[in-house]
């Protein structure tokens, strides 16, 4: 990650949906803060509540994530900046879809996304190494997301908590 080269304004949308309302100024670690801001919604959502509902609020993150990411990168020349997290409120989200949204689970499937996102196995290295733009920024978080909530659900398997399969 490179730190911006120019100072960007949080008053402009794309910089306040790319920081997720400056929280990725949060420092350190910018990238667990924004892993965390994912938090309330599946924390917070009601019994009976399928988590499959994750994927289409991923999915809107995604779009607009790649909107702002590639805004965030005109404004302040740096690509793929630490301040830049809506890409791991996208992944978080991702890694919890498959299980019961209980707190065991939220807390191993923070653990398993941070996990990949920092460590980056092929193919998300590939992907952040060799796709640009907004859509490469967020990539990378979405393949993260993808390998945790995999790992996930065969650990939920493994020691029966519950699944949405």
């Amino acid at each position: 990650m490179t730190d911006p080269t120019k100072p960007v304004p949080l008053s402009d949308p794309g910089v306040m949906i790319a920081t997720v309302f400056g929280i990725g100024r949060i420092r350190p670690a910018p990238g667990t803060w924004g892993s965390l801001a994912a938090l309330p919604l599946p924390l917070l959502a009601p019994a009976g509540f399928d988590p499959l509902l994750l994927i289409p609020a991923a999915a809107l993150a995604f779009i607009i994530g790649c909107w702002a990411a590639n805004r965030y990168q005109q404004l302040s020349g740096a690509h793929d900046a630490g301040e830049v997290v809506i890409d791991e409120v996208c992944g978080q989200w991702i890694a919890l879809c498959l299980v019961a949204l209980t707190p065991i689970a939220i807390l191993a499937g923070f653990v398993l996304f941070r996990l990949f996102d920092i460590v980056k196995p092929w193919p998300i290295r590939w992907a952040d190494k060799n796709i640009g733009g907004g859509f490469g920024v967020m990539l990378d978080d979405v393949l993260a997301g993808v390998a945790a909530a995999v790992c996930l659900y065969g650990i939920a398997l493994i020691f029966g908590w519950p699944t949405r399969f």
